[in-house]
């Protein structure tokens, strides 16, 4: 029964069926996935904080490399630049989200962007701290060492 109490007619059950999805196994499924991540990093290339971001990365794995971080340090600095990128590719996909489903400007929409953009500073701000102390310590230990 509808909301009217009325029964369905056929061809109205007929339309509320969603077309048959294929799911991908195996191999095929991964492929598939990969392609999914590497459209998503062709978009995500476009946005110039993810390239401002990038140019971060290159140049503070460059400086911890000159001031010799151990392995562990750069594997750290790894992570946590994957974690960044990850999380700026999430605020991204939230911007895309609200500008298809509410093109005008509203309060909802900010903060949804707004927190998005936080998470991201939040990260970056991990990030500079991480560098700041291990480029530091090793840069102390040069001059004083």
């Amino acid at each position: 029964m509808d909301g009217a109490g009325r029964r369905p007619r056929p061809q109205d059950e007929d339309a509320l069926e969603k077309p048959a999805v294929r799911k991908l196994t195996g191999v095929s499924h991964f492929f598939a996935a990969a392609s999914y991540s590497w459209a998503g990093f062709q978009r995500l290339i476009k946005e110039s904080a993810f390239r401002q971001e990038l140019l971060f990365g290159a140049v503070s794995l460059i400086l911890l490399i000159a001031v010799g971080a151990t392995l562990s340090e750069l594997v750290i600095a790894v992570i946590l630049l994957l974690a960044l990128f990850a999380i700026e590719a999430l605020n991204t996909a939230i911007e895309e989200v609200i500008d298809r489903i509410s093109p005008e400007i509203s309060m909802v929409g900010k903060h949804a962007k707004d927190l998005g953009s936080f998470a991201v500073l939040c990260m970056l701000s991990a990030c500079g701290l991480f560098l700041l102390f291990t480029i530091g310590k090793h840069l102390i230990a040069i001059v004083f060492g």
